[in-house]
């Protein structure tokens, strides 16, 4: 149960809860007994519009560093500085691509923050997406200070740190919409409800000593927001009459003309496919921080008298949180265990999944595969898609959808129904934003380069002069004064790679061994040498992800008498046990070998043993 403590806002320092040299470990639950599991201590932050204090000394420039989230989708991660105060907007990140074989997440490179730990006066967090709060688990272990989020987000985190064990260490404060909080001397942030596919989404107004920053997060203009609480764009106008210095507005759908489709026009088109299907079991994929539409498609099963079973972990673990706290509502009954569903005729039943990305271990891909032994997949079936695939992601969504017909199901997805909508603005929602904030300065966010370009090209139509936009890359810090914005030095930035419990130990070196061995396979030698005399007792070479062992009998002898002959010279005896050198020989000679024998170049692997 997450505990809130209080209305009231503390001031500390210079500041609600501003750090100072460290975060505190959470206090235990009211009315729990020692020794008991501890909760992460969420404070509710009270409204208030204090002035900031203005006392800079000599420094005159803000400093924005862009640390991810700019020519990337995703890994989304922006500090601003100012003196001796820090704050970081976001922190999110990634899944690797095909060129990182066997990394689990790639977060954001926090050298510099690490170096200015002393600086650093907390995190705030736009939303609870992946690529804006991912990174937290692995960054807070080495940079523990405040951080600061909605419900939902610091809900779904709060559940993430349990996983690593952090529960007791993190210091969690919940805000609201039209919250503020006081961060060091210089920074002011005030949170701004916005629309998004996931509840609890946030811009940011940021109040510094030259002027207002303005981060929109990620969001749309939801005119019909199934909450029924629209984006405060009478407050953002408030924003824009007094002054924004500075914009960094997100690009993600820059390209698309118009505006987005509303939330609500999901769950009217869901309604008509209930009606139509309503002798048949429906599974629905979607994703599960989609509140709003879990929401929709629950309501839509009480509507039908149909019993809702949840598939896939995420699934189950952001249901459950947002169950908690009220942000998804439903009858206790009509939820029921997926080992039940076998027991449940078709026309009574919806099954919600993972999967809508086609990731190869979701519930949704093994379903589609007939590898999921609770649920069998059949012609009285209709797989709804509830989701557009993420670029690159399209060859394994479609392949999903191609297994699920091929085991007789009906599929409906994005390209025959209006069965998802975008949570990020298209053009005409962002030139809504340009036009209310009226920014002397612009630097388009979240995006690759051509979004990043694309926003620049409309916020210049929309009247900011070319010489007031900046179009950045990860490492590049703009130094911003109440006059100017130019770009500064960079500072140290890129990606870390996460590998199982490994953070940072996968290096360039281990990439390119990965792939080499995907794209070669391997090949290692053994020789067995003499100690005493120096003499070679025996070769033995094997293979893996190479060659076919049987039907190559005679390369691997070959090979073998190739490593004799590279050898045969050497006094081994007189290497004295530093066999370095002689395991180059091998190497270039079986190398040569091997590619002139079958054109391929295999990671060679020698070894030398002494008996």
């Amino acid at each position: 149960m997450i505990t809130e403590k209080g209305s009231g806002s503390r001031r500390t320092g210079g500041g609600i809860n501003a750090a100072s040299g460290g975060a505190r470990s959470a206090v235990r639950m009211a009315g729990g007994s020692e020794g008991k599991h501890t909760q992460s201590v969420f404070r509710e932050e009270r409204t208030s519009r204090q002035a900031i204090s203005t006392d800079s000394g000599k420094e005159t420039s803000l400093k924005v560093m862009f640390l991810g989230g700019v020519g990337e989708i995703g890994k989304n991660m922006t500090a601003l500085e100012f003196g001796d105060d820090i704050i970081i907007i976001d922190c999110g990140a990634t899944f690797p691509d095909g060129d990182m074989p066997g990394v689990d997440l790639v977060i954001p490179d926090t050298t510099y923050l690490l170096a200015n730990k002393d600086k650093v006066r907390g995190i705030v967090l736009t939303h609870g997406h992946e690529d804006h709060i991912g990174a937290l688990p692995y960054v807070l272990k080495d940079l523990n200070v405040p951080v600061y989020g909605t419900k939902l987000t610091l809900t779904i985190l709060d559940a993430k740190f349990r996983e690593h064990k952090m529960e007791s260490s993190v210091n969690l404060n919940v805000v609201k919409p039209k919250s503020v909080v006081q961060l060091g001397k210089n920074f002011k942030v005030e949170f701004i409800k916005v629309n998004h596919s996931i509840a609890g989404s946030c811009a940011l107004s940021i109040t510094t000593p030259v002027g207002i920053v303005f981060h929109t997060g990620d969001f749309k203009v939801d005119y019909t927001p199934i909450d029924g609480e629209m984006i405060d764009l009478q407050r953002i106008a408030e924003l824009g009459q007094r002054g924004v210095l500075l914009l960094l507005a997100e690009s993600t759908n820059i390209e698309r003309k118009g505006t987005s489709m509303s939330e609500a026009s999901v769950g009217n088109s869901l309604n008509t496919i209930f009606a139509d299907n309503v002798d048949r079991r429906i599974f629905i994929a979607t994703f599960a921080s989609n509140i709003h539409r879990l929401q929709q498609i629950i309501d839509l099963a009480v509507k039908y008298k149909r019993k809702v079973a949840f598939s896939g972990r995420s699934m189950i673990n952001i249901a459950d949180c947002a169950m908690k706290i009220g942000e998804l509502k439903y009858p206790k009954d009509v939820i029921v265990d997926l080992e039940k569903v076998n027991t449940i005729d078709d026309k009574n039943l919806v099954i919600l999944t993972t999967g809508s990305q086609g990731e190869p271990m979701s519930a949704l891909t093994r379903i589609a595969n007939d590898e999921f032994s609770k649920i069998k997949i059949g012609f009285n079936d209709t797989v709804i898609v509830s989701a557009s695939p993420i670029p690159g992601n399209e060859r394994m969504v479609y392949n999903v959808i191609n297994n699920l017909y091929r085991r007789g199901a009906r599929v409906i997805y994005e390209s025959l129904a209006e069965v998802h909508v975008s949570g990020h603005a298209y053009q005409d929602e962002l030139k809504l934003m340009h036009s209310l904030l009226k920014p002397k300065f612009f630097i388009p966010v979240h995006g690759e380069h051509r979004h990043l370009k694309k926003h620049a090209e409309i916020a210049m139509k929309m009247g900011i002069a070319s010489s007031n936009i900046i179009i950045t890359d990860i490492g590049n810090r703009v130094e911003v004064t109440k006059r100017a914005i130019r770009l500064g030095d960079n500072v140290p930035a890129g990606y870390i790679l996460v590998d199982g419990l490994g953070v940072g130990d996968v290096g360039s070196v281990v990439l390119r061994d990965r792939k080499h061995l995907s794209e070669d396979g391997l090949f290692a030698v053994a020789v067995s040498v003499d100690k005493l005399s120096g003499e070679v007792l025996a070769v033995d070479v094997t293979s893996r992800g190479f060659i076919f062992v049987k039907e190559d009998d005679e390369i691997f002898e070959e090979a073998k008498d190739a490593v004799r002959r590279a050898i045969g010279d050497i006094d081994l005896k007189a290497a004295d046990g530093d066999y370095t050198g002689v395991k180059n020989v091998i190497r270039k000679e079986l190398k040569g070998y091997l590619f002139k024998k079958t054109r391929r170049n295999p990671m060679i692997l020698s070894m030398i043993l002494e008996s």
